[in-house]
């Protein structure tokens, strides 16, 4: 199942979308339909309430293209980031793909180039931005504005510790995310956080991809273009830490929560991973792009 947060006349809803995914289905057809009053209206609350039989039913309404007649096409809705709003700052990874902890080195003031134990950092995203929105170049702040294709995991329930063998269990679906960053202030400030955090600078989408349209463990390739120049090309499968060990290793002692966000590290092929750089300037257009999921593209302004 492909879910979407969506706008139509500037109301924000929720929705998935039909076998074709040319159509969004809205969600709260499907819980009227069930005589829910108190239907979860925005991604966090579908996530929360999610359960198997819901999950079921939703498989059968899509398959059987019963409410495709009501749905919208996805051509004349704005797509958002899946939750715009995150309760917490976005988990990152650092460095997680050993090409990409190659090609940096030590530029960023890292002793090491391949991480020994998982490098998290995290990102504030209020709001992430979504498909077709615009990243803000920040004149007279920015230099050095770079790109980071990633494949965001979003947790399905509470846990905290939890067992390797386990952390399939505790993620409710798949989406992309870039990393926008800006290389001076991370730098210039010795940590990741300023550097990444400024507005506009997590797009996220289009969809969130339910975790049972993709198989365990997660082999997907990814790529990024920069103005039709492919930029990135790899694979999930060449994580440095992979996801079960991620989930397992940062909730220990954390408690993580439904709708948080992990971003699991970018792959080489970052604007200051050539020479020269290829840094993002006003006007390229950035695609990110993760197999089974689609493609997020923004443009910088």
């Amino acid at each position: 199942m492909y879910f979407v947060t969506y706008k139509v006349l500037d109301r924000e809803r929720i929705g998935v979308l039909d076998q074709k995914k040319e159509r969004i289905i809205p969600l709260d057809k499907f819980f009227q339909g069930e005589n829910i009053k108190n239907y979860p209206e925005t991604m966090l609350e579908l996530i929360e309430s999610f359960t198997e039989e819901m999950q079921e039913k939703l498989f059968s309404m899509i398959a059987s293209g019963s409410m495709d007649y009501e749905g919208i096409d996805r051509k004349n809705a704005k797509i958002c980031a899946p939750i715009p709003y995150p309760r917490r700052d976005v988990f990152c990874l650092g460095k997680n793909y050993l090409d990409h902890a190659k090609e940096v080195g030590t530029v960023l003031g890292d002793e090491d180039e391949i991480p020994k134990a998982p490098i998290y950092f995290s990102k504030v995203a209020f709001p992430a931005i979504g498909d077709g929105d615009f990243i803000d170049s920040h004149p007279g702040i920015v230099e050095k504005l770079d790109y980071e294709a990633e494949l965001a995991v979003v947790i399905g329930k509470e846990g905290k510790n939890i067992p390797l063998e386990a952390a399939e269990a505790y993620i409710f679906g798949y989406t992309i995310l870039n990393d926008i960053s800006e290389r001076r202030l991370q730098k210039l400030h010795g940590q990741w956080h300023k550097g990444k955090s400024l507005d506009t600078f997590c797009p996220m989408g289009p969809y969130l991809v339910h975790k049972s349209v993709i198989p365990f463990p997660v082999e997907l390739n990814i790529t990024c273009h920069v103005n039709d120049e492919l930029r990135q090309n790899s694979n999930t499968r060449y994580l440095i830490f992979d996801i079960p060990y991620i989930i397992h290793d940062l909730s220990k002692g954390i408690t993580l929560k439904p709708g948080d966000i992990i971003a699991t590290g970018t792959p080489a092929g970052v604007g200051m991973g050539f020479w020269p750089f290829k840094f993002l300037n006003r006007g390229d257009v950035v695609k990110c792009s993760i197999e089974k999921i689609g493609t997020l593209t923004n443009i910088v302004k």
